[in-house]
C-alpha cells in the first residue's frame, strides 16, 4: 500500500479544490426542488466548474475494464440509490431524497464531497436517516486522529449507525485523495476481513463517506454498470468530507469555513 503524505502547501492545494466543491454543492442544494431533473443539476455543476476554472474528476472516469466512462460531473443518487447515480432525465418529486456526490480538480489537486438533500417535505424516517448519516460522518472525522488507525474511523461510524438502528452499506467506503481522485488507503464503512488497517499519520488526506440504509447492508448494481441501489429498495443516504490528518485535530478541507472536527 503506497500512502501519500502531503506537505502543508500540498494540503492547501487540496483545500482550494475542496472549497470549489463545497461552493458548488451549496448551489446544488439550493437548486434541488420538486420538478428539477438530475440532468439540470448536473448542468448547473458543470457551468459552475467552468466559471471557476476548475475541471471535473467524475466525468469520463472509469475504474475498471468493462465499466463505461461516467457521463456526469455529479453522482445523483435518488431514494434507494446509494451511490454513482447517473444524472439524466429523472424528475425529482416531493418527498424524494437525493445524494449529490461531487468533485473538482483545481491546479492538479482533487477535492471530493457529498451531501444528501431532501426534496421538499420528506418522511420522518427519511429525516432521521439523513441526520444519522450526517452525524456518522462527523463521528468518523473525530476519530481521524494521528496515531489511530483506519479501522478506528470505521468503528466510530459503524458503532454509531448500528446503535441508531440503521445499516452500513457493505463493501463501500472512503479513500485517500490528492493528485488522484482515489488513492490509498481504503476506509471501509463497515468492518471487513482482509482490509489493510494502516496507522493514521500527519500529512495523510482521506475522504470519509458513510453510506447508510434504512434496513440492509446489501446492494445491487443496475444495468448501467454504475448506479448502486439497496437490495431491498430501502432509502439510503450518503455524506462525505475530504479530511487532512494533522498533529492536532483533523482538518476538514471541504468545509466552507475551514473548520476542524466540529459541526
Amino acid at each position: 500500500m503506497a500512502i501519500n503524505y502531503r506537505s502543508k502547501t500540498e494540503i492547501e492545494g487540496i483545500r482550494r479544490a475542496g472549497q470549489v466543491v463545497m461552493e458548488i454543492l451549496e448551489e446544488l442544494r439550493a437548486a434541488t426542488k420538486p420538478g428539477v431533473t438530475t440532468g439540470e443539476l448536473d448542468a448547473l455543476a458543470a457551468r459552475e466548474l467552468a466559471r471557476r476554472g476548475a475541471t471535473s474528476n467524475f466525468r469520463g472516469y472509469s475504474p475498471a475494464k468493462g465499466t463505461p466512462p461516467f457521463t456526469g460531473v455529479i453522482c445523483a443518487s435518488v431514494n434507494d440509490e446509494v451511490v454513482h447515480g447517473i444524472p439524466g432525465k429523472r424528475v425529482l418529486k416531493e418527498g424524494d431524497i437525493i445524494a449529490l456526490d461531487f468533485g473538482a480538480i483545481v491546479d492538479g489537486w482533487h477535492g471530493d464531497s457529498a451531501i444528501t438533500v431532501p426534496v421538499g417535505h420528506v418522511s420522518a424516517v427519511a429525516q432521521r436517516l439523513l441526520q444519522v448519516t450526517h452525524d456518522a460522518l462527523w463521528k468518523g472525522i473525530a476519530a481521524a486522529q494521528a496515531g489511530a488507525r483506519v479501522y478506528d474511523i470505521t468503528r466510530a461510524v459503524q458503532t454509531y449507525v448500528e446503535g441508531e438502528g440503521f445499516a452500513l452499506v457493505e463493501h463501500y467506503g472512503g479513500h485517500g485523495i490528492g493528485r488522484e481522485l482515489h488513492e490509498d488507503p481504503f476506509i471501509p464503512n463497515a468492518m471487513e476481513q482482509g482490509i489493510p488497517n494502516p496507522l493514521l499519520r500527519p500529512g495523510m488526506v482521506v475522504c470519509i463517506e458513510p453510506m447508510v440504509s434504512v434496513s440492509t447492508p446489501r446492494t445491487r448494481t443496475l444495468g448501467d454498470k454504475w448506479t448502486v441501489s439497496t437490495r431491498d429498495g430501502s432509502l439510503s443516504a450518503h455524506f462525505e468530507h475530504t479530511v487532512a490528518i494533522t498533529a492536532g485535530e483533523p482538518l476538514v478541507l471541504t468545509s466552507l469555513v475551514g473548520a476542524s472536527a466540529s459541526h
